[in-house]
């Protein structure tokens, strides 16, 4: 079975006590699927959350636990960085959930968030960071590495 891929952008707008509604749209793509329970964490890149699905949430612990040994104190350190920032998310049953609020000072997060849609996961922005790169420079960067993954 094919699994739904995640896609688009949704603004929402946190209330007082850090809950928002996961939009409606991601909602049905997720019920769909199999699996419904989400894990949060905040981005290894970028200022935004990350929502995951707990199969693909499993599936990045498994490829990184595979990389790392459990003999190297580097490695247990990477990990146990990686998986502390990790907590699961209840949504209520009109489909909001809590943003904690350690999470929302890692994403400047206040009201306007925009979620995106990212294949597999989900991710959410503060609404006046999400945009903060060149729009016109999408296509040469996407035809550089399309290109280079061609030869």
């Amino acid at each position: 079975m094919e699994k739904n891929r995640l896609t688009g952008t949704v603004d929402a707008k946190v209330d007082m006590k850090g809950r928002v509604f996961l939009p409606a749209v991601f909602r049905r793509m997720l019920c769909a699927g199999a699996d419904y329970r989400l894990i949060m964490r905040k981005d290894i890149f970028e200022d935004c959350l990350v929502l995951y699905t707990e199969d693909e949430w499993y599936k990045r612990l498994d490829d990184l636990r595979s990389k790392l040994s459990i003999w190297n104190h580097k490695h247990q350190e990477l990990f146990r960085r990686y998986v502390a920032d990790a907590d699961w998310i209840t949504l209520d049953s009109g489909g909001r959930f809590l943003i904690p609020k350690r999470y929302l000072k890692m994403a400047s997060i206040e009201q306007d968030v925009t979620f995106v849609g990212m294949d597999d996961t989900i991710e959410i922005w503060a609404k006046d960071k999400l945009l903060s790169g060149s729009a016109d420079s999408i296509g040469m960067d996407l035809e550089a590495i399309m290109d280079q993954s061609s030869l």
